[in-house]
């Protein structure tokens, strides 16, 4: 098959598909990647055919973080706006940038609100399907992700923060999606509330890309919606550098600490927090730049990374400090080691709460409240607590034996 992937967001939204897409490439299918020039070459280093959509990764997320205190106090209002100011200047560019596309076989949707997959699909008259690495899927047992789960327990609460979330991504590309498809593709317009109830009438398949084992399966979830856990490949050639190496030799196993794609509004500031943190901690730590930039004069106790495979690296510290993106977040815990988890925004604050309840996590520390101590405090839990450590290795063990790529590859081939 021809497999047209489309997918946005940071790279931890993008690296999981396109290790799903090398996969699948594995199995004798041509795929291609529409997303962000950003990701070029991580699309094209796993072999697989891009196509760009203009826009800028990091502006987006920077437009993002710039409301980050909504998911501690969401309201529709601001959660409108984070969206408006992320994703806003998308919707004039992506209709001319889909309709580029074409030759595929099956459409396979990562896109918020999951627009345009389906309209790509309906044009072509080939199936589709959803992508996601968090759980978005309708379900009467607990509401959306960003949403206050402390009203739960009003009656239809749970299903309405669906269809609101759903809204707010609707609304926000309507003009977009209609323009494209009466003005270029010569389909009907979708109506006032868009294609939402169509979907999950026809119940169009969802793949979710996370654990069963993290994520409970809530018992009205039908069998369209298809948890394979995450998309991992324990394939790498990577060879660590020598100065790596002898610093990880050379004591006990140190934390990392990253925060992947998240900005951070000072740097400067940051890596010197972490810096004392660590002092104050009494640990080594593995330092990750990242698109936060956390770099400087540090300390023979820190070193610095760049690009790391964190699948080889996870397993060798004694504790993951992490933003809690779903990628980075299922390699930690499949490392079976604590994390830490530092959420800035929307689904980082629920993987950080699963962490909590597991117990294989200490105490999150949101970054707009992080503090050198705060930090330490949580690093010092997490390495010293034997059962927690406990708890994270066994959930890794498990963890280790699925095989989400290759049940997800499966159901695709299905489809």
């Amino acid at each position: 098959m021809h497999i047209t992937i489309l997918a946005l967001g940071s790279r931890g939204d993008v690296q999981p598909v396109v290790t799903l897409g090398k996969a699948l490439t594995g199995s004798g299918h041509r795929v291609r990647v529409a997303t962000f020039d950003t990701f070029r070459p991580l699309v094209t280093n796993a072999g697989l055919e891009f196509s760009p959509i203009r826009g800028d990764a990091q502006a987006l997320l920077r437009s993002a973080t710039e409301g980050e205190h909504l998911v501690l106090k969401p309201s529709l209002w601001e959660i409108g706006a984070a969206l408006r100011r992320s994703y806003g200047s998308l919707a004039a560019s992506l209709p001319e940038d889909i309709s580029r596309l074409s030759d595929t076989d099956l459409v396979l949707n990562q896109l918020p609100s999951y627009l345009f997959g389906g309209d790509l699909a309906e044009h072509l008259h080939v199936p589709w399907a959803i992508l996601t690495v968090i759980p978005l899927t309708r379900t009467v047992f607990h509401p959306l992700i960003g949403f206050p789960r402390g009203l739960s327990a009003i009656p239809g609460y749970n299903l309405l923060t669906y269809r609101l979330g759903e809204q707010l991504g609707w609304q926000l590309f309507r003009a977009a999606v209609n323009r494209l498809r009466t003005g270029v593709w010569g389909l009907p317009a979708l109506p006032l509330w868009g294609p939402y109830e169509s979907i999950h009438r026809k119940r169009i398949p969802f793949i979710c890309g996370f654990s069963e084992l993290v994520v409970p399966r809530p018992l009205d979830w039908g069998s369209h919606v298809h948890v394979t856990g995450w998309w991992h490949s324990d394939e790498t050639e990577w060879l660590p550098a020598a100065e790596l190496m002898r610093f990880l030799d050379s004591g006990p196993p140190p934390v990392f600490i990253g925060f992947g794609s998240m900005p951070v509004g000072n740097s400067s500031r940051i890596t010197a927090l972490i810096v004392e943190a660590v002092a104050l901690a009494g640990v080594r730590a593995v330092l990750h730049g990242g698109w936060a930039g956390l770099a400087g004069p540090l300390p023979d106790t820190i070193f610095p990374i760049a690009e790391v495979p964190y699948a080889w690296l996870f397993p060798r510290m004694a504790a993951v400090v992490h933003h809690g993106g779903s990628g980075t977040t299922g390699l930690t815990f499949r490392s079976g080691v604590p994390s830490v988890v530092v959420p800035f925004i929307f689904d980082q604050f629920y993987w950080a709460s699963r962490a909590l309840e597991l117990g294989i996590g200490a105490e999150p520390v949101p970054y707009r409240q992080l503090t050198a101590q705060a930090l330490a405090g949580a690093i010092n839990q997490a390495v010293s607590d034997s059962e927690m450590r406990g708890r994270a290795a066994d959930l890794g063990e498990a963890l280790s034996r699925e095989d989400g790529l290759g049940r997800a590859v499966d159901l695709i081939e299905h489809l």
